[in-house]
């Protein structure tokens, strides 16, 4: 007998639904726990589907049946394992009821079901779903036909390689599905068109499937479909010939010509910018495969003109963001304010080719530099209008052509450029500046020769009356301020261009309109990464700019502005530490700090800027030190005090932000580094005692709470070992565990800390170090010999080796034609440094006691010692010694003909130096 609910359930279950829609807070809490309660029911979930889909006398309300529909969704999603198999066979014999529903918002709530039913069974345990939906499609009944083709869109992008490999007795539904799709793309209905192509586009791919003997047969109607009436279609076959471009070139290529033009086309649809964005991501798909670039070359003339065109406010833009207000009293909308991404600890090295060093405080450890344009014009320019839009494409489009044609790219865009930039329309010129920003990488040295005057202009635009050009300037000053400040530029050419464009930024940092502000203070950031120690003349007035900007800032610009004494704080390091600048800057962070509670969000980029401020300050932060530690310390108990609670009764606990955590452990690591051994009596001091808190930190299941650890580890290590040292033996095992060859994704900076940290005990602990040495080898010594370890990992185990052949060379010497090749070739690329010097140090007397462990690699070791520029006197004696005992142990022949393997630069380079 067919399941039927109890009248009285089915009334109390309606009436809690249609309490739900309440605006009484009271009333929506109550109506909460009564729903959750019911899932105690065992057969809830049938009465959520009887409401759904059975048509009940009175007729009900759409909304509460919706509604019944998505708590069923959300219940198959989160909860199947616990509902009885009979509730799922009647789900499953009723859901399709109400799929053709006359009503669109039940019909796809019920497709909604379905395909969350199907996803969370998996199409192989209910094949009978997918045959129903492909019988449906062909259903006379408009509404049933649309229905069903919902229900296969949605499936088609949340499970399309299940779809692939989906077989039911011995035959591949797909290759049933993909022609019926095909033939429905010639449908009278639009929404019919649309959903067909968009279940067809989700299986274009590099790979051959059901899809792939049809390939020439979809584009052509693709072609056939790009002047159709619907928008919606017109957007779809767009993403399709995107992704062909992107995983089947070969199919397009012949054709390219008339797609070229039907993008153009589309990419000026002044009707629907949906359209336009879904082309212009051609343009950028095209110039970012190099195997495609010279495809796109003989087109450039006509793309860079629809690009820039692109790249204007439209009207809708215009009436959002043209404000033209002084809006710098104006408190921020709590929707103003993103989400803070934090950038948790991690130790990285400075290599030679880097343009810029390295900071602890960097992102995962793995190579930072190369975030996706998108992401940049995201985050970076228009700031406040966030969506990803045309212009935004455009742009970003142009930036990556720029870097792929570089010279052919500047000279059909320069004669637009120039017409843009000295337009009378403040548009026109607010665009030609984005678009000279967007071409500042790829086409620097093309450009280099008109920057004088360029510059000029946009110092000269930061006066501009519209506030639009204003923030776009400070964004483009940005993307140029390396050209400002670059290497070999003479002292006339600063006080020309760099001097003008930070005092310019400096100034927008002021400005009465919120925009602006954001983008000079982000705009600065950058100048200040690329400028160091060039600011030190400036800090005063910098200092007084930006401590101006505390009185004068709303919330969403104050997260910005902390960004910027961090940023500035990490450039001239420790040129802060000047009783002038302290008494400037600390007031008002310390008041800032005063003001917020513990839990308060805007805590946490303070505590990030003043991480970078007590590094940089050193002993001068000494002063503000007790509260500053006290404060991370009761921070880092209460955290893990309600992470255990939370452990320990999830039911009555929410799950506590970890970032708080995170950002203490960082900051009593910035404390730790810059006072150095005077952090001593702090430490001794602490209580609870902040080992003992950072030793549970250890063990937290959260990745980033344990690299922030490792990271105060190593610091403790280097400016408190004696507090440290009893407890080491604590410490070390679960510090050797955590270094693995082949880490998850989130674990490789924890991995990378707790190697780093190693090398850190190590040099501390001497001698004693010894116990812990072999393990470590035996742990390190394969990460270093893996291909598939992150770089900044094996260069830290390098250093770490090295630093445990100095204090226990006999253990690490044995091991040396084992690792010394990978070894040397990690570390070559390295700028000089003290860690460098330290590790080289180390297998300079693990040689000493082992020659012939670098016989075989002889070759690897002269190379690395030569790329050195400064290593220390000691270093160098010991290079010395090396060379030449190993001279004098080989013939001369011999010698000649190792050293012939080199480039005549290294080998002159060593003749020079060391006679050998």
């Amino acid at each position: 007998m067919t399941w039927q609910p109890s009248p009285q359930g089915l009334d109390e279950l309606l009436q809690c639904l249609r309490s739900s829609s309440s605006t009484s807070t009271a009333v929506q809490t109550a109506v909460q726990k009564r729903l959750e309660s019911f899932n105690t029911v065992p057969d809830y979930n049938s009465y959520l589907t009887y409401i759904l889909c059975i048509p009940l006398n009175p007729p009900e309300d759409d909304t509460v049946r919706s509604m019944a529909g998505l708590i069923l969704k959300n219940n198959v999603r989160l909860r199947l394992e616990e509902v009885p198999p009979e509730v799922i066979l009647f789900v499953k014999a009723t859901i399709f009821n109400a799929i053709g529903d006359p009503i669109p918002m039940i019909r796809n709530t019920v497709s909604t079901v379905i395909d969350t039913l199907i996803v969370e069974l998996g199409p192989t345990n209910w094949p009978e779903a997918l045959s129903q939906l492909m019988t449906l499609v062909d259903s006379p009944d408009p509404y049933t036909q649309e229905g069903a083709f919902t229900t296969l869109d949605k499936l088609c992008q949340d499970i399309p390689k299940k779809l692939e490999q989906m077989e039911v007795g011995g035959a591949r539904p797909l290759d049933y599905m993909i022609p019926k799709f095909l033939l429905h793309i010639d449908s009278p209905n639009a929404k019919i068109r649309a959903h067909a192509l968009s279940c067809t586009n989700q299986f274009i791919s590099a790979d051959t499937n059901a899809l792939t003997v049809h390939l020439e047969g979809y584009v052509v109607a693709l072609f056939k479909h790009a002047s159709d009436d619907s928008s919606d279609v017109r957007k779809i076959v767009c993403q399709a010939l995107v992704q062909l471009l992107a995983s089947r070139p070969d199919v397009l290529l012949p054709h390219l010509g008339s797609v070229v033009e039907f993008m153009l086309f589309s990419t000026q649809d002044k009707d629907d910018e949906e359209v336009a964005l879904e082309a212009c991501e051609f343009w950028l798909t095209f110039a970012e495969d190099p195997d495609l670039v010279n495809h796109l070359r003989p087109f450039l003339p006509k793309v860079i003109p629809v690009l820039l065109e692109s790249m204007i406010y439209s009207e809708d833009d215009i009436i959002i963001l043209d404000t033209g207000d002084d809006d710098a009293a104006v408190p921020d909308k709590a929707s103003d304010i993103k989400p803070h991404l934090l950038a948790s600890k991690t130790h990285t090295n400075e290599r030679a080719e880097d343009a810029e060093g390295a900071r602890k405080n960097g992102g995962d450890g793995e190579d930072e530099d190369e975030d996706s344009d998108d992401e940049d014009y995201d985050e970076d320019e228009d700031d406040t209008y966030t969506e990803w839009n045309l212009r935004k494409c455009s742009a970003a489009a142009l930036d990556v052509m720029a870097v792929a044609y570089d010279a052919e790219m500047m000279d059909v865009l320069l004669p637009y450029l120039k017409e843009k930039l000295f337009s009378s329309n403040w548009l026109d010129r607010e665009s030609g500046i984005l678009a000279l920003g967007a071409i500042a990488e790829g086409c620097i040295t093309p450009i280099e020769q008109h920057l004088p005057i360029l510059m000029g202009l946009l110092i000269n635009s930061l006066s501009d009356p519209k506030p639009l050009v204003r923030s776009i300037t400070c964004w483009t000053i940005g993307r140029y301020s390396s050209w400002t400040i670059q290497e070999g530029a003479t002292p006339e050419h600063k006080q020309q261009f760099f001097v003008p464009a930070m005092e310019g930024l400096l100034k927008m940092c002021l400005d009465n309109n919120k925009r602006v502000q954001e983008a000079g203070c982000s705009a600065f950031a950058t100048l200040e990464e690329e400028a160091g120690e060039e600011l030190i003349p400036f800090l005063g007035s910098i200092l007084g700019n930006l401590v101006f900007a505390f009185n004068k800032y709303q919330q969403k610009n104050l997260l910005i502005l902390y960004d910027a004494i961090g940023t500035l704080a990490d450039a001239v390091g420790s040129a802060l530490n000047n009783a002038v600048y302290i008494d400037i800057l600390m007031p008002p962070l310390i008041d800032r700090w005063g003001k917020l509670p513990d839990y308060d969000n805007d805590l946490i980029p303070l505590l990030e800027c003043l991480s970078s401020v007590v590094i940089a300050m050193g002993p001068g932060f000494i002063t503000f030190a007790q509260p500053v530690f006290e404060r991370c310390v009761r921070i880092v108990k209460q955290s893990l005090i309600e992470f255990q609670n939370y452990n320990n009764d999830p039911s009555h606990y929410d799950e506590p932000d970890k970032t708080f955590l995170i950002v203490s452990l960082d900051l009593l690591s910035g404390l730790t580094q810059g006072l150095n051994t005077t952090i001593t009596e702090l430490y001794q001091s602490s209580d609870p005692p902040v080992l003992s808190l950072l030793a549970l930190c250890l063990q937290h299941p959260d990745p980033p709470v344990r690299q922030s650890s490792y990271a105060l580890l190593g610091d403790t290590a280097i400016s408190c070992f004696h507090i440290l040292k009893p407890r080491l033996s604590e410490f070390m095992p679960g510090l050797i565990s955590h270094i693995e060859v082949e880490p998850r994704a989130a674990e490789v900076s924890v991995c990378n800390n707790a190697a780093w940290a190693a090398g850190e005990v190590a040099l501390q602990a001497g001698p004693d170090m010894e116990p812990w040495v072999q393990p470590l080898m035996e742990r390190i010594v394969p990460v270093l010999l893996s291909t598939k370890a992150a770089r900044s990992l094996t260069e830290n185990s390098a250093v770490t080796i090295g630093r445990l052949a100095i204090v226990c060379p006999g253990v690490v010497a044995p091991h040396l034609q084992v690792f010394v090749s990978a070894w040397c070739t990690a570390l070559t690329d390295i700028k000089d440094n003290e860690e460098k010097d330290s590790a080289f140090r180390g297998i300079c007397a693990a040689i000493q006691i082992n020659p012939n462990g670098i016989s075989s690699s002889f070759g690897y070791f002269l190379n690395a010692i030569a790329r050195w520029q400064r290593p220390s006197d000691q270093l160098n004696l010991m290079f010395k010694n090396i060379l030449v005992a190993f001279k004098g142990m080989s013939e001369a022949a011999a010698w000649e003909a190792q050293l012939a393997h080199l480039p005549p630069t290294i080998v002159a380079r060593l003749r020079e130096r060391y006679q050998v």
